[in-house]
Parts: C-alpha cells; sequence; structure tokens
C-alpha cells in the first residue's frame, strides 16, 4: 500500500511509530513480563489480606483512554477481559507520561506494572508505575458509532467480518465466544468417546481414490509420484479398514473436502466426526448418537435445552425414531415405494408442486424431496431411517427388505447433522455396488462413488458386523451457539475472491 493510500489515521499512526523509533522505543520489543491475566489481577486484588500490597504485570490491548491532564485513565483487554489502568505523570516520569498522551493509540499492545487498587468508584485498577509498548497497531479498529440517537457498529457487514476474521475477533467478543464454545463441544466429543474406549486415529487426507460418500472431490497431483491423489470426502473407508485390523472402536475428528456449492450449510472444506464401532448396528449407533450430541450440549452450554432461531429444542435422549418413507409419506403425501420407476416418482413430485430434475434417477428424486420438503420441518431431533439402497451404497440390506439398506440420518432445527450406517461387510456385495455406481459415474454423475479395489480387497478378509456414523462439528455448532450460516462457526470460511 503506497502513503497516497493511507487513510489519515494510518499516517498518523505511522508518523507515531516513528517518532517513537527515534526516541529509541522498540514498538515490537521480542520479550514480555505478564505475571498475572487481566482476570487473574483483579482475583489477587479481592482476595488480598487487609493492608497486603498486589503487585501485578499485566498485558493487553488498548481498547479505551481518558487523558486529564497530569492523570489519565485507560483499560486494557485480553483474552479473560479488561481491567483498568490509573497513568499519572508523577509516577511514571513526564517523558514516559508525554509518550503514553502522544504517541500510544487504541488497538496498541501494552504492558502495565504497578500496584492494584480500587478506585472511589470501586472499579479495581492498576496504578502504572511502568509501562511499554509491545506492538504498535498501524491500522485503527472499527468503533461504535453514535449518530442520531442511534448506535451504529462498524463492523457489521458480514462479508467483511468473514474476510477479516481477524478484526471481527478483535471488536465482537460475541464472536470469540462462538468459537470457544465450538472448542468446548469439540473436546467434548472426543472425552465421550474416549470414555467409552474409542481409539482416536488419524487418516490419510490425500487419497488415490476417494470414496465414502456421494460427493465431487477436489483433485491434486504429486509431482515425484506421478500420480493423481484426492482430497478426502471422507474418512469411511480407512476408518473401516481398521476395523478389519482388529481394532473395535475408532474415530476421527478431521477436515474434509467437496467440491460443492456453498450455502448456509455447506462449506467445501468442513470438520466432521466419524467413528465406528464393530459389534454394533445403526440402532446401537442411534443411542450412541442421541448421547453424544446431549453430552456435548452439556459439557459446552451446561444444558440439553438450547434456542435455534426462535425455536426451543430438547436434546435429551431419547429422540423420535420415523421410517423415511413415512415421513416423506406423512409430509408431502408421496409414498415413493408405490412409484416403481423414476418418470411415476417425478410426476408425483410435479403434482405435488415441486421442480424435480428431469434426468434424475429414482433415488436422486428422493433426496431433494427430503430436502425440499421434510428437513425444515422436523425441528425437535428425529432420526429417519431405513433407506432406499439405491440412495446408499455402502449401507447393508435390511434382513427381509433386499431394496431397503440400515440406514439413518438425524435432523435437529430443520437441517441435517449425521449420517449413519450398519456398513455392509459382504465384500461381494460391496464390489456390486461399487460396479453399479462406478457406471454412474462412467455416465456423467459427478457425485458417484468409483470403485475401490483395495477396499473390497480389505473386506475379503473379514470384518465384523459394524456400526459407522458421520457428523457435522460446523453444523453441529451452528446449533449449538444458535448461529444461522457455517460461516459464522468456521473462522476463515471460503469466499468469492473480490472482483
Amino acid at each position: 500500500m503506497s502513503e497516497e493510500e493511507l487513510s489519515d489515521q494510518e499516517q498518523q499512526r505511522r508518523v507515531k511509530l516513528a517518532r517513537l523509533r527515534e526516541a529509541g522505543v522498540d514498538p515490537y520489543p521480542a520479550r514480555v513480563e505478564r505475571t498475572h491475566t487481566a482476570a487473574e489481577a483483579v482475583s489477587a486484588l479481592e482476595g488480598r489480606a487487609e493492608g497486603e500490597a498486589v503487585v501485578v504485570g499485566v498485558a493487553g490491548r488498548l481498547v479505551s483512554m481518558r487523558v486529564m491532564g497530569k492523570s489519565s485513565f485507560a483499560h486494557i483487554e485480553d483474552d479473560s477481559g479488561r481491567i483498568q489502568l490509573y497513568v499519572r505523570s508523577d509516577v511514571l516520569g513526564e517523558e514516559a507520561y508525554e509518550l503514553f498522551k502522544r504517541d500510544l493509540d487504541l488497538g496498541d499492545f501494552v504492558q502495565a506494572s504497578g500496584e492494584t487498587f480500587y478506585t472511589r468508584t470501586g472499579e479495581p485498577s492498576v496504578r502504572v508505575d511502568e509501562l511499554r509498548l509491545l506492538a504498535k497497531a498501524l491500522q485503527p479498529l472499527p468503533v461504535v458509532k453514535e449518530k442520531d440517537g442511534q448506535v451504529f457498529d462498524a463492523f457489521t457487514d458480514k462479508e467483511q467480518r468473514y474476510r477479516q476474521r481477524y478484526v471481527d475477533l478483535a471488536v465482537n467478543p460475541e464472536v470469540r465466544e462462538i468459537f470457544k464454545t465450538r472448542a468446548r463441544i469439540i473436546s467434548a466429543i472426543r472425552r465421550f468417546l474416549d470414555e467409552r474406549g474409542f481409539l482416536e486415529v488419524e487418516t490419510p487426507v490425500l487419497q488415490p481414490i476417494y470414496g465414502g460418500a456421494a460427493a465431487r472431490p477436489f483433485v491434486t497431483y504429486h509431482n515425484q509420484l506421478k500420480q493423481q491423489l484426492y482430497l478426502r470426502i471422507s474418512d469411511e473407508l480407512y476408518l473401516k479398514r481398521l476395523i478389519v485390523g482388529g481394532f473395535e472402536k475408532v474415530y476421527e475428528i478431521g477436515r474434509d473436502f467437496r467440491n460443492e456449492g456453498v450455502s448456509f450449510k455447506h462449506n467445501p472444506e468442513f470438520t466432521q466426526i466419524e467413528f465406528y464401532k464393530a459389534y454394533a448396528d445403526y440402532r446401537d449407533v442411534m443411542e450412541l448418537a442421541e448421547q453424544m450430541v446431549a453430552y456435548a450440549a452439556q459439557e459446552a452450554l451446561g444444558t440439553t435445552t438450547i434456542t435455534h432461531e426462535g425455536q426451543e429444542i430438547d436434546l435429551s435422549p431419547p429422540w423420535r425414531r420415523w421410517k423415511l418413507r413415512d415421513a416423506i409419506r406423512e409430509l408431502t403425501g408421496i409414498d415413493y415405494a408405490e412409484h416403481e420407476d423414476a418418470e411415476s416418482l417425478y410426476q408425483a413430485i410435479v403434482r405435488m408442486g415441486g421442480t424435480p430434475e428431469k434426468k434424475s434417477t429414482w433415488g436422486k428424486l428422493i433426496d431433494p424431496t427430503l430436502i425440499n420438503y421434510v428437513e425444515s420441518k422436523l425441528i425437535q431431533p428425529t432420526f429417519l431411517y431405513d433407506y432406499p439402497l439405491e440412495v446408499s451404497p455402502l449401507a447393508k440390506k435390511k434382513p427381509g427388505e433386499p431394496d431397503i439398506v440400515e440406514r439413518f440420518e438425524f435432523f435437529i432445527g430443520g437441517f441435517e447433522l449425521g449420517n449413519a450406517f450398519s456398513e455392509i461387510n459382504d465384500p461381494l456385495d460391496q464390489r456390486e455396488r461399487f460396479l453399479a455406481t462406478s457406471e454412474a459415474l462412467a455416465d456423467g454423475d459427478e457425485e458417484a462413488h468409483p470403485l475401490d479395489e483395495d477396499y473390497v480387497r480389505a473386506l475379503s478378509y473379514g470384518m465384523p458386523p459394524t456400526g459407522g456414523f458421520g457428523m457435522g462439528i460446523d453444523r453441529l455448532t451452528m446449533l449449538l451457539t444458535n448461529t444461522d450460516s457455517l460461516r459464522e462457526v468456521i473462522l476463515f470460511p471460503h469466499l468469492r475472491s473480490r472482483e
């Protein structure tokens, strides 16, 4: 950025930076001598014995300054909170006090040392006897402005917030709290699974064959190996290889990548928890899923009753269990089992007022019907289960119902959060399913599952009956923090390039 492009404030701050350096002040020192956070300093003051002096060294960002001649008040903020500084010329020294008044700005990071005390209004403060600059901010942070009696936040534009998340976090403490809650959610999920004997593992992000979901992959290339690779769309097939290898309970919390559209509930890079448990089926996984989500809410928020977009939701088990066919029939009037081919089902959806894709297969018509006409009505936690085989190439067939598989998805707050199966462990059945999806891939279905011969080979060594589960961490965080978009719960979401 050239000098001509700098704002008046930015130019003034650079002048101050130069003046500080000329005075022998290092505006970006390598060391900090902090003895207390702001919260610890306040706590130490509150807990002192009568007559005891509590001396602290605190550090943080200057968020307010009130200069009054020979004495001034200021506030600094760190991750634990705020504390007031009381700065006097006769204590700090005239030269240092002049530097404080003239060359420090809101947004600068400082270190302040001194004895704590209460002001006449009862505010915990530090009587500063030493003040050091830790980092000079060359751009001013947005501030709250008042005009015609109304208060305006200077940093509320969503796209600007996402593009400059560092500023968003600096000026909006409620945004920082969202990401602290996200961290508590992930920590709680780990504890829940660890306490039940699950082993956390890591599987490849770069894969020679992608699989485990219906999605378009991102493609990359390894120069030395001269090999095309894919960013994983799911952890599933590698985690099940570990079940074959003898582990009975495994999980992974990791990044997955899908080359798909961006929306309030889709981001091309997202975080997912997947777990697999041997000697279990989808009914067992339902119980684990509802217990895990309720546990995560209790640990992160202190309650299993939440509010999302004005709706009160009870996450405590047991959750509703509803057959997919019954849910679609009740909420749309369409019984897909009565329509044996795609054309018949297509016409039924059109008669209902829907606008399905004309070239969709029978199975491809069911999913958008669920998304467009059922999902938004599932506010309280609900398992939809028993899915058509055609839309579930990795799930085990239900005994006595060869066209149905043991699969469920669960919905809370009007959107889907997770997906689970009784996993196929018949290698011949799995290979036939892969061949069918490979044909669809060859015919132009870019989301169809490719044939993974090595995975079929793994199954041929024997895999016990297994229940598997996948859930989006971003969506769960969106639900538990009462936000309306994944971009609010992903620190650096993907955005279109600026023109």
